[in-house]
């Protein structure tokens, strides 16, 4: 009872020790230079993600993390000169909701920067999951074997200009925590992570599919059918608004049989290295009333890389310009409970 005692006055001095340091910042800002506030606000950056490095490298509890991202989260808010949000933010409808669901990936092998890549979120129940391509986590073919990554959520649903970038680590004890699948063609190149809610700031800005964005509803699915790649072909996006950008695209091959018994589809799009792990979305041509501005649209797969024949004269013959995108519904059971 004692050591009980001891623990919980300490967790009250570090609660009120705390809030002395949040009462000291604000007055210290106004006190400096614009000059000296844009420096500051660099080097606080630099600094949070040197501690981060260490923290994913070294045996800690999740509920530190947690805590660490919650007060990184809160302290970039003051130095921006906002208020933080207290509770959960609903975006407005100023940009598409889809527009929402998917974040630029970075891969690190601790501090070293590796890769750029998409990704998604993908709710199930009361979880809360990044979707993207296996290959982005792990890939032994081109010796790809990233300790973490980033990704990057809107703060702020009036103003997108304010993000933060969250890390997330990709092994705990020695153990992958993605999620990967097989079937009857092998390996399935998709890849789902779970973040815990816990661990996301409260002030975080975001749309997720779910299962109902898996359902056709009683619509006809067809080669030809127009759809949308939403992602960061070679990084590019908007670097204001920290937005995805779309490319069109069409069905190319027969739309529920696994093209050369593989699980997935073709499309005929333009894309680039960046765009692993896009989702690949179509409206829906009914008039939808929905709980959320994201039900008009239904996920059809995740795209993951070109198709090209080996046969081809890469001198004489332009590429195919088609896509492997992997069947979304596999994510049913890549997120169900274990």
């Amino acid at each position: 009872m004692k050591d009980l005692q001891e623990a919980t006055e300490r967790i009250c001095e570090l609660k009120g020790s705390l809030i002395a340091l949040d009462a000291l910042l604000p007055p210290l800002l106004e006190a400096l230079p614009p000059a000296t506030h844009a420096t500051l606000v660099r080097s606080f950056e630099a600094h949070a993600e040197a501690a981060r490095t260490v923290m994913l490298n070294t045996p800690i509890s999740d509920h530190v993390l947690a805590a660490f991202e919650r007060d990184i989260a809160r302290t970039r808010a003051v130095l921006a000169g906002i208020e933080p949000p207290r509770g959960p933010i609903n975006p407005r409808q100023a940009v598409e909701s889809v527009l929402l669901t998917t974040t630029q990936i970075h891969t690190y092998a601790g501090s070293h920067l590796l890769t750029g890549a998409s990704g998604f979120f993908f709710r199930r129940d009361d979880r809360l999951f990044l979707v993207t391509n296996r290959h982005v986590f792990s890939d032994a073919p081109s010796n790809h074997f990233p300790n973490r990554i980033e990704i990057e959520l809107h703060t702020d649903a009036r103003d997108l200009t304010r993000y933060m970038t969250f890390s997330i680590p990709l092994y705990g004890n020695g153990l992958a925590l993605w999620r990967q699948a097989t079937d009857t063609g092998g390996p399935v190149d998709i890849a789902a992570i779970d973040i815990q809610a816990s661990q996301l700031p409260e002030c975080a800005v975001l749309q997720a599919f779910d299962k109902s964005h898996l359902d056709p509803q009683d619509e006809d699915v067809a080669i030809g059918d127009n759809l949308m790649v939403i992602g960061f072909p070679l990084g590019f996006h908007d670097t204001v608004h920290h937005l995805a950008v779309a490319r069109s695209a069409s069905i190319a091959s027969a739309y529920g049989v696994r093209f050369q018994q593989q699980g997935y589809f073709l499309t005929d799009a333009r894309t680039h290295r960046g765009s692993s792990g896009s989702p690949v979305v179509r409206r829906r041509s009914a008039n939808q009333g929905g709980r959320s501005s994201l039900t008009p649209w239904q996920l059809l797969g995740v795209h993951s890389t070109r198709m090209d024949m080996r046969t081809r004269d890469l001198i004489a013959d332009e590429s195919l310009g088609l896509n492997c995108a992997w069947y979304a519904d596999v994510l049913m059971v890549l997120t169900q409970s274990e």
